[in-house]
């Protein structure tokens, strides 16, 4: 890398060119100079639409209104849902709803993925897949009395197809992957790989909890069957917000979910003595909807929808990219080894590098002003969001990292985890 593109003036003559700029200026920022987020692929900050939002609902519906607001809120979660589909995850009106967590959604779809395969007795993931799809498709198995085939994942490198192609046959029911590794970054490609699992008679559900938002999904086009997806990251609506769930169109009505809850009811306000579900995507809702969650996911889908999918993913892959260009010329020296696809089109939009004390950097990071996190066994994970992450964010956090990794200042930190990392 020349002189040029590692000094600061480089980062700056980019943040001034960048057309998604006044996006930052849109979320409330603690009142600290020093402060750099990188990490709203774990919690994305706070829009100031949605504090201002929630104020609203909080006072004027559920304050003033009282129970006659459910006349707006009771659509909440099918709105939000087909602002989802439209704008993050290419899917038409009708198959994605607000509902529940990412773990609860995920058991609700592969239980009736299951359901509607029932001479095959396979369910495939990986072992690099996020632990929550892992721990509920272990439970599964085991209640179902199938078993679950572990394919074996890079890492760093991510899911690798033929590995894939080697565990499918007559016998799987069901594969379920992540589109974006949450580790390393490693972005699958859906389409060729909803292809192979069809060839293969199978159904697909894709976890998009780190590309939703990020990068752009395609879930009509490539035929995926089945997605969920969180909402407290790139779609920054809030610590514990509702997830998502998606459910290709003409499955809907043939998938039977497990949970059925009342507002899921054909009838509702019948309160009648059987169970009869909706027709469409409402059938997958169980309980009551969290109405100020989903109030948070409406108000950070359309301010993602202001900005175009289609440029936050420039703005991720060039971030990304010239993260992966300073720590070469930075912190490879030093004893950092990137832990993240290198090609732009391989990776999602956050990035990890490998260096055996990373735990304690990642805290001398933090104390240092710039929010990262860490992930097992060696891994600094940086995540700088194209809604509002600078160039010179980025230079600033990595020109940090290097002096305190020059400095092993970390050294003086402790060697043991805590709990939340």
């Amino acid at each position: 890398m020349s002189t040029a593109l590692t000094s600061r003036a480089y980062a700056e003559s980019l943040d001034a060119g960048d057309p998604l700029a006044g996006f930052r200026g849109r979320f409330a920022w603690p009142d600290d100079d020093r402060l750099i987020y990188l990490d709203g692929n774990s919690l994305g900050p706070l829009p100031t639409a949605t504090r201002d939002r929630i104020a609203r609902v909080v006072a004027a519906e559920w304050g003033s209104a009282l129970v006659r607001a459910w006349g707006e809120w009771i659509d909440l979660p099918h709105r939000a849902g087909d602002l989802i589909g439209a704008h993050l995850t290419g899917a038409a009106p009708g198959q994605v709803l607000v509902c529940d967590s990412t773990t609860v959604n995920l058991f609700k779809l592969a239980s009736a993925a299951l359901r509607a395969r029932p001479g095959r007795g396979v369910i495939v993931t990986d072992d690099d897949n996020f632990p929550t799809d892992r721990y509920v498709l272990q439970g599964l198995a085991a209640q179902s009395g199938r078993e679950l085939r572990v394919i074996r994942s890079d890492i760093d490198a991510g899911l690798d197809e033929r590995a894939l192609s080697a565990a499918l046959g007559a016998d799987v029911a069901l594969v379920c992957l992540s589109h974006v590794a949450y580790r390393s970054g490693a972005l699958a490609d859906m389409a060729r790989i909803t292809d192979l699992v069809h060839a293969a008679g199978a159904l697909v559900l894709w976890d998009l909890c780190h590309s939703a938002g990020a990068v752009p999904v395609q879930l009509d086009a490539s035929g995926a069957d089945l997605a969920v997806g969180c909402t407290y990251k790139y779609l920054n609506a809030g610590p514990g917000a509702p997830a998502f769930l998606y459910v290709r169109r003409d499955l809907i009505d043939a998938l039977p979910q497990p949970i059925w809850g009342w507002f899921g009811q054909a009838d509702q306000f019948a309160m009648g003595p059987e169970y009869d579900p909706v027709p469409g995507i409402g059938r997958f809702a169980t309980g009551t909807p969290p109405v100020l969650g989903i109030a948070a996911v409406e108000e950070g889908v359309k301010l993602l929808a202001a900005a175009g999918i289609s440029r936050l993913r420039d703005k991720g892959t060039a971030l990304t990219g010239y993260l992966i260009s300073l720590a070469d010329e930075w912190l490879a020296p030093l004893g950092f080894e990137l832990a993240s696809p290198r090609a732009g089109a391989r990776r999602g939009c956050h990035v990890s590098l490998r260096h055996p004390e990373a735990w304690r950097l990642s805290q001398a990071l933090i104390a240092a002003g710039v929010i990262g996190d860490y992930r097992t066994p060696d891994r600094l994970r940086l995540g700088p969001a194209p809604l509002y992450t600078r160039f010179t964010d980025v230079w600033d956090a990595m020109d940090r990292l290097r002096r305190i990794a020059a400095a092993r200042s970390y050294e003086d930190l402790p060697a043991e985890r805590s709990r939340v990392t």
